[in-house]
């Protein structure tokens, strides 16, 4: 088992947050597209492909970053920047998932496997973002969001217009909470020179980040409005609004520690987002 650790924490099987925020939408989506409980068969493949994609971004990503993260605090220890694992090791775990998740994908029709390139693609570049752009971040919440028009054509065959609203939602969710991330290291990102929303927004960076909660909650609303939604959805929506303001609050004095918690803390707005979904149809 211990031979196979540095490959477990190259996919972060150990921190699953990221698997969650990936999943989590996809799932309201699903639910969305369904108005109520989907197929069975597609809401495996969606869990077990957020797990698979998001590792596989992990791995690529750690490969882009592997001469950058020995220099940055949080990242030092991880396998490849400490030679736990070779850049051809790496590569081919990447290349495993990849196919791996594009063979769960090819249950779900032809359809949803042309979309999910775009969700490949999108996770292949965003590593490489961080080297001639400040918006790594919206590559990041692009990727992410990728799994929505797809769960919608899973279920539909169709993406609706009013699926776009989450789609735009989830990128702007993403701003925000890779923004607060990026800011537990900006002052290593600084030194060896990978770029970010954190660095771009500089001492705008809380009012910047106000301003895509207020985007985010409009498309929420506008979500609300187009499915039809029932109370638990706007109860959710206070709530959401409600935790962004004790994000604001808790990072006032933008600590790196109370950015990395707030970063977390993002997880609890997916589960609202799901299950203002899930109750919406009950």
């Amino acid at each position: 088992m211990s031979s196979l650790s540095p490959y477990l924490r190259l996919m972060r099987l150990d921190k699953p947050v990221g698997t969650y925020l990936v999943l989590l939408p996809a799932l309201a989506a699903l639910w969305l597209a369904a108005h109520g409980i989907p197929p069975l068969w597609e809401l495996f493949v969606f869990i077990a492909g957020a797990f698979v994609m998001r590792s596989a971004g992990c791995v690529i990503n750690d490969y882009a970053d592997r001469h950058w993260d020995g220099a940055v605090a949080r990242t030092c220890n991880r396998p490849l920047a400490c030679g736990e694992v070779t850049e051809k090791a790496a590569l081919r775990l990447f290349v495993a998932l990849v196919v791996f998740g594009g063979l769960l994908v090819l249950t779900l029709g032809s359809e949803v496997l042309l979309w999910s390139v775009g969700a490949v693609f999108l996770a292949t570049l965003y590593p490489f973002t961080k080297r001639w752009t400040y918006y790594p971040q919206l590559f990041l919440g692009l990727a992410f969001a990728w799994a929505i028009p797809m769960a919608f054509v899973a279920v539909l065959g169709e993406m609706p217009s009013g699926g776009w609203w989450l789609f735009v939602a989830t990128v702007m969710w993403a701003l925000i909470y890779d923004t607060w991330y990026a800011l537990v290291d900006r002052d290593d990102d600084i030194t060896v020179g990978i770029k970010s929303t954190a660095i771009l927004f500089g001492r705008y960076l809380r009012p910047i980040v106000a301003m895509l909660m207020l985007l985010m909650l409009f498309c929420l609303w506008q979500l609300g409005v187009s499915f039809e939604l029932g109370l638990t959805w706007w109860l959710g929506l206070l709530s959401i609004a409600l935790h962004f303001g004790w994000q604001l609050w808790f990072v006032r004095f933008e600590d790196r520690a109370a950015a990395f918690i707030v970063f977390k803390s993002n997880v609890w707005l997916g589960v609202v987002l799901w299950l203002g979904s899930v109750l919406s149809f009950l």
